[in-house]
């Protein structure tokens, strides 16, 4: 646990007793402040409360007397589409509000820092897709390495419920825009920015809010080591804002559509071979083409993004090369779970819409595809360029029969149910195929969530026999 250091004698309230709040309430007792606990759900009051917590009425008119600060969870809007009316009323009476991004970076480092030979560091991780994959790379790689590491933040563990710091180490934070956008201090010593696509758009008031949400980390945060994905304008522009120079080599620039020769300090991979480039000219490659953990262009350019910071960090490319081979991939992220008789399966469960499968489908070679769930909002047909691999599709689900007719002209059957699509595809798979689940739809009329539908084809793969 970190505890909290600056609200020693105060009151602080936190407001939402999910994970994050609960580890946020205990990181403030240690460090001597009295945390005020609510939550809206009387459900999460009641697992608070059997944790051993007293929870406390924020609604009460006399609840926030003496309070110097609210800490809110991710989950709960401060401004878009309109704010909570508890943090509204902080907010109206002064109230600092921040989060526990925030309380992390004022009480990460302590006075025993002093007696370190090497000061501990952060690696933040940000952007739309790639981030957790990102996140868990490098903190993979750190440990092959043999350097201390800890990985937290949007993916593992709460930030304040980790270690305090060790010699040298380094910690691994994925952050999403809901905990970049609040927190009131944001210092990393490298920042990571994989890519922007539209998401949480009514949560940020739009796409110019959801990339100022990201765009804090590098702003506010003054990182010594800037990486940033260069394959969108966003990213292209927030590298120049950044850069002093097109040689400045503060700046790290990534991308896995395009040689990135002339800058600084760029790395990038193109028809599988990563490179790095320092002041124009190449002085190291890897190829990515054999690592099974790390399959598609998506993953090439978490790559490119975990190298430049390992890079950033002081490894060598051959510590790096040989961590990216020992990889295993996330759960439910173009993950490879069984090969049978010459037969691949990947879960990519976590493709729960048309941009995530396709990537999905631009990865792998004959590829029986099993897909469907609940479908989103404007269809599946702009799938239709990157079915050139499928061989076969197996439609699941709610939106089964609308993803057959928008995509007839591919063979396909109707599955319904994932047992059903499992056993087709297994028996009419041939050596050299990929049986793919990359649903491009939601879970929520056969699952709870993704994780349930990928852990079920999981089971189902595995007691297939051979």
């Amino acid at each position: 646990m970190i505890p909290v250091q600056g609200y020693e004698g105060h009151k602080v309230a936190v407001l939402g007793l999910g994970r994050s709040g609960l580890a946020t309430a205990a990181a403030l007792q240690a460090g001597g402040a009295t945390p005020l606990l609510w939550d809206d759900s009387p459900e999460s009051r009641a697992r608070a409360e059997a944790a051993g917590w007293t929870c406390h009425d924020l609604n009460r008119a006399d609840a926030w007397e003496g309070v110097s600060a609210l800490i809110v969870s991710p989950g709960i809007p401060h401004l878009y589409p309109a704010p909570n009316k508890l943090i509204a009323r902080a907010m109206a009476e002064g109230i600092p509000v921040d989060n526990d991004i925030g309380l992390f970076f004022r009480s990460w480092a302590t006075r025993d820092w002093d007696n370190f030979d090497t000061a501990p560091r952060t690696v933040c991780v940000t952007g739309s897709n790639g981030k957790s994959t990102t996140t868990a790379l490098i903190h993979h790689i750190l440990d092959h390495a043999g350097r201390p590491t800890q990985m937290a933040g949007n993916i593992g563990r709460g930030v304040l419920d980790i270690d305090p710091a060790e010699d040298g180490e380094v910690v691994v934070l994925e952050l999403s825009s809901y905990q970049t956008d609040l927190a009131r201090a944001l210092t990393p010593d490298i920042a990571v920015f994989t890519n922007l696509s539209p998401d949480h758009l009514d949560r940020h008031g739009g796409m110019g809010g959801y990339f100022a949400a990201k765009r804090r980390l590098f702003a506010e945060g003054g990182p010594d080591r800037a990486i940033i994905g260069v394959d969108e304008p966003e990213g292209v522009y927030l590298a120049n804002q950044i850069a002093v120079a097109r040689e400045d080599d503060r700046v790290i620039r990534i991308s896995a559509a395009r040689k990135l020769g002339d800058f600084g300090w760029s790395v990038f991979a193109r028809k599988g071979f990563l490179s790095e480039w320092r002041k124009g000219r190449q002085v190291a490659s890897i190829d990515l083409r054999d690592v099974r953990g790390l399959p598609g262009a998506h993953n090439h350019q978490n790559a490119c993004a975990a190298y430049a910071a390992c890079r950033a960090l002081g490894l060598a490319p051959r510590q790096i090369e040989e961590a990216f081979h020992s990889f295993g991939g996330l759960p439910h992220r173009s993950q490879t779970i069984a090969e049978k008789a010459g037969v691949r399966f990947v879960n990519d469960s976590k493709a729960t819409n048309v941009d995530s499968a396709a990537k999905a489908l631009q990865a792998f070679q004959n590829i029986r595809w099993i897909a469907g769930g609940l479908g989103k909002e404007g269809g599946v047909a702009s799938l239709r360029p990157y079915l050139g691999a499928v061989k076969k599709a197996y439609f699941i689900g709610h939106s089964g029969r609308d993803f057959a007719l928008e995509l007839g002209e591919i063979p396909h059957e109707i599955c319904e149910t994932m047992e059903r699509a499992v056993a087709r595809a297994a028996e009419e798979a041939e050596g050299g195929d990929t049986v793919l689940l990359a649903p491009a739809a939601a879970s929520f009329d056969q699952y709870p969530n993704f994780e349930k539908r990928g852990e079920h084809f999981t089971q189902l793969v595995q007691a297939l026999p051979g």
